[in-house]
């Protein structure tokens, strides 16, 4: 992996440092403009957009256990702009949410319930955030989604807006599907009847949402659904970088490469590219867990490296 220098000095600096070690400058957004995770039966990527100064974005993935009762792990997390530190929130909720789930799995803990402990430790560790630096009364805040892919399941489990959807594979019994429902004034009131999604698509308030990762945010009820596909096909978990581009499940399917059960990487390249060519009006974050039995029962290594550009 080329070396990456900080611009204020010119000296070299670590992928995992977040201040220059020669002059001190804040360079940790330079190894989150672009981020790639390849763990073979699991891919991600995320990236800055085309408007943003810094990526607040987080990705993490992980393997657990045994061959033949592994578990693929991914987990994605968007800070909330308007909160402090935005960018450390995400970054800490995701590393967090990782190792939780990865020891609670190895523990014995079923998916859903290592979810719900996920979700907990990762809010606890951003609430403890507001006590790292100045706030000027902001408290840093994420939003969270996950995803454990087993042999026979896919659990997820959400927090805010962030999504997955299960999208099988060609001419399967199943029809791709939404699998979470957002925490948002948008889902509220269309839920209540009050607006239509147009309507209320098309008011200020629509990305509003209600429930988050932090120290401000209301006791953390974490949301955590498990199904049992009927045959191959993949998990998509994004940040809504990607879904404001793809908002229906047929349009988000519809983008997904045919090869992607095989090439998760490349199917999570493809989609960040779907929104940058349409604006790129966000941090875009996406992970691509593929379910085939023969594929989840590889052990996954750890995720330690990052690729930059």
């Amino acid at each position: 992996m080329p070396g990456q220098f900080c611009p204020h000095c010119a000296e070299q600096v670590c992928q995992r440092d977040r201040y220059c070690e020669q002059c001190g400058a804040w360079v940790a957004d330079l190894r989150r403009d672009r981020v790639e995770i390849d763990v073979g039966v699991a891919a991600g990527v995320s990236d800055r957009g085309r408007r943003h100064h810094r990526n607040e974005d987080a990705l993490a993935l992980r393997g657990s256990g045994p061959s033949r009762n592994s578990a693929a792990v991914a987990i994605v997390c968007d800070g909330v702009s308007s909160s402090a530190r935005p960018d450390e929130a995400s970054e800490t909720a995701a590393e967090v949410a990782a190792e939780s789930l990865v020891t609670a799995l190895q523990t014995h803990n079923s998916p859903a319930a290592a979810t719900r402990l996920a979700i907990h430790a990762a809010d606890k560790a951003v609430a403890a955030l507001a006590d790292a630096g100045p706030t000027g009364g902001k408290t840093p805040a994420c939003t969270f989604v996950s995803a454990i892919v087993t042999g026979n399941t896919v659990t997820v489990g959400w927090v805010g807006d962030s999504r997955a959807y299960w999208i099988p594979v060609a001419h399967a019994n199943s029809a791709p599907t939404r699998l979470t429902s957002d925490d948002s004034w948008l889902a509220q009131v269309v839920e209540a009847g009050i607006l239509s999604p147009a309507q209320a698509a098309a008011d200020r308030r629509a990305h509003t949402i209600t429930a988050w990762l932090g120290e401000d945010g209301q006791q953390v009820e974490p949301h955590v659904v498990t199904i049992e596909p009927d045959g191959p096909g993949v998990v998509v978990i994004c940040t809504d970088g990607l879904w404001n581009y793809l908002d229906s499940v047929e349009e988000l399917a519809a983008a997904v490469p045919a090869q992607a059960l095989h090439d998760p990487l490349g199917a999570a390249r493809r989609l960040v590219e779907v929104a940058l060519r349409s604006g790129g009006r966000d941090n875009i974050t996406v992970a691509v867990l593929p379910f085939a039995s023969d594929l989840v029962d590889a052990s996954i290594a750890p995720h330690l490296a990052m690729t930059i550009s």
